[in-house]
């Protein structure tokens, strides 16, 4: 569609789906897509709802010039109805998501994990959240792979 609209997503939207988000965000700024592609994410629990996220996160971020503003939201029926696709981290989100979009009626998006993208082929991004700073880089590192590769294919 002209107006291609994609919503990321993982369990307390804390740590990897807001490092995945801010790197597609920064992305479409960087080949001036802006216009065409509305960014968010979201969780599938409701643990975090108005967290900021993780600050090993946000320092992860910031070591690669990238800055965001969001804060845990917990994902919407309209998030399925008018999200293009939903990308997601792992299994057990996949599984979370695949359920509740079977409660909606007329679920547009298209629910997939992000590594699915992934040219180095690493499916799942695990969750930094009990790991180190270490852990926090190789979650920015696939979600640029793999935001990368899904921006090309769909741009």
């Amino acid at each position: 569609s002209e107006n291609s609209l994609e919503s990321l997503v993982s369990i307390g939207n804390i740590c990897r789906s807001p490092i995945a988000e801010a790197v597609f965000r920064k992305l479409v700024t960087d080949e001036k897509l802006e216009h065409k592609w509305r960014t968010d994410s979201a969780a599938v629990s409701d643990w975090n709802v108005g967290r900021s996220p993780d600050s090993r996160a946000l320092s992860c971020l910031g070591s690669h010039g990238i800055e965001t503003a969001h804060k845990a939201r917990q994902i919407t029926k309209e998030d399925f109805q008018t999200f293009d696709h939903i990308l997601c981290m792992d299994e057990s989100n996949l599984r979370d998501l695949n359920r509740k979009s079977n409660q909606v009626k007329d679920c547009k998006a298209k629910i997939e994990l992000l590594g699915t993208y992934d040219p180095q082929k690493q499916l799942i991004i695990e969750d930094p959240y009990y790991g180190n700073e270490k852990d926090f880089e190789t979650v920015y590192e696939q979600c640029l792979r793999c935001c990368k590769a899904f921006l090309e294919k769909y741009h």
